[in-house]
């Protein structure tokens, strides 16, 4: 299964986070400009590598109005921020944005946690938080950012450390807050964390309600094999490196899915019944249908009928088996199954265009062509 570590040693911040899951794109120019191609009002992202301490990594900048908008985004009081202030405009801006719907509910889902837990500290209700801390546009393009990269990198599990909140007091738009900041605070139930050495504020609202909201498990690294880091600075420096790491890779501990299989015995169906039935299952979806040849009571040679389906298709199958055979029950039983990643890609030879399937995982990568299309040039050439 392909999993994603994300160490927190240093805290975590909406600019970070976003930095990372762009190194581990591998792509950080072509990220750049698709993070730039959102269309965010008045935002453009600046995606750029940087060594610190000897360590390379990712530092991303979101400019607005061609201004770099961090660190002094709570010098302005209100006049910067009036108009995109509650969560409702917010929600707006995102719903605008060229992104897939997936990204949109993930982006509102975490702007969501995040007033929530505003609305807690401040004893209002949601939908009269003016964002200070978070709000405005830099926060929601990394928001929105990080929900983009999430979806392109897809791991089927995200396990979060430990996170360190930093310590001693921040300045914000309230005044002199301890860190963590009590909205940050808020946005920790659940997750464990720790103070650390390092004075100031290491986690970030923002940072701290897209850990919580991607986060499967927050627990140490698993047992895994990994195939690609990513580091992302912050922009503060500190005596340790200030960076989030990430970590994609494979990890056995458990199988990737479970599927169900369906069985029965048969022992009056024809030959061409049985292909017939077989040809149904398969058309309806299912994802294996294979036959056994078995000796049954009465000294009768027989059929097994295996039909593999996923698990929430069970009862459509069973259906479908009793409509298309004599069979008057049926087995089934849940198995959990390791599988490679599979994808398909166009290649060119001398001979003509072919899909390959290539599958990998767990160490493994195999390629071979389709079927069709070989047999296709096979009888062409």
């Amino acid at each position: 299964m392909k999993v994603m570590f994300i160490e927190c040693n240093m805290g975590a911040a909406g600019d970070m986070l976003t930095a990372a899951l762009a190194d581990l794109t591998g792509d950080i120019k072509g990220t750049e400009k698709e993070l730039c191609s959102l269309n965010i009002p008045k935002v453009r992202f600046g995606l750029n590598t940087l060594v610190r301490s000897g360590i390379t990594g990712v530092h991303s900048d979101v400019l607005i109005d061609g201004e770099a908008e961090h660190g002094h985004h709570h010098d302005h009081g209100h006049e910067h921020h009036h108009h995109h202030s509650s969560l409702k405009d917010i929600e707006d801006i995102i719903d605008s944005l060229a992104v897939s719907e997936m990204v949109k509910t993930d982006a509102k889902a975490v702007y969501k946690l995040i007033a929530e837990a505003e609305s807690e500290v401040h004893g209002k209700p949601v939908t009269d938080i003016h964002f200070h801390e978070v709000g405005t546009m830099d926060a929601v393009a990394d928001v929105t950012a990080v929900c983009l990269l999430m979806e392109k990198l897809s791991p089927d599990k995200v396990i979060v450390s430990p996170v360190n909140t930093g310590s001693g007091t921040v300045r914000c738009a309230h005044g002199v807050l301890p860190v963590p900041a009590p909205a940050t605070a808020l946005l920790l139930k659940g997750i464990p964390c720790y103070q650390g050495k390092t004075e100031g504020e290491l986690l970030t609202p923002t940072g701290a309600a897209l850990l919580k909201y991607f986060g499967t498990e927050f627990n140490a690294m698993p047992v895994m094999t990994i195939e690609k880091t990513g580091i992302g600075m912050g922009t503060r420096e500190f005596e340790q490196v200030n960076c989030v790491r990430i970590f994609m890779g494979e990890s056995e501990d458990d199988p990737k899915d479970s599927v169900i299989e369906l069985q029965c015995n048969l022992d009056d169906m024809t030959g061409e019944e049985i292909g017939y039935a077989a040809e149904v299952l398969m058309n309806e979806g299912a994802l294996d249908v294979f036959t056994t040849p078995i000796g049954m009571k009465k000294n009768r040679p027989g059929i097994l009928l295996t039909v593999l389906v996923k698990p929430e298709e069970k009862d459509r199958f069973a259906r479908l088996i009793f409509e298309n055979t004599t069979t008057i029950g049926i087995r089934y039983i849940l198995k959990d199954r390791f599988i490679l990643n599979r994808k398909t890609e166009e290649v060119s030879t001398k001979l003509g265009k072919a899909r390959i399937k290539i599958s990998e995982g767990y160490g493994t990568v195999k390629a071979k062509p389709e079927y069709e299309d070989a047999a296709g040039i096979a009888d062409k050439t």
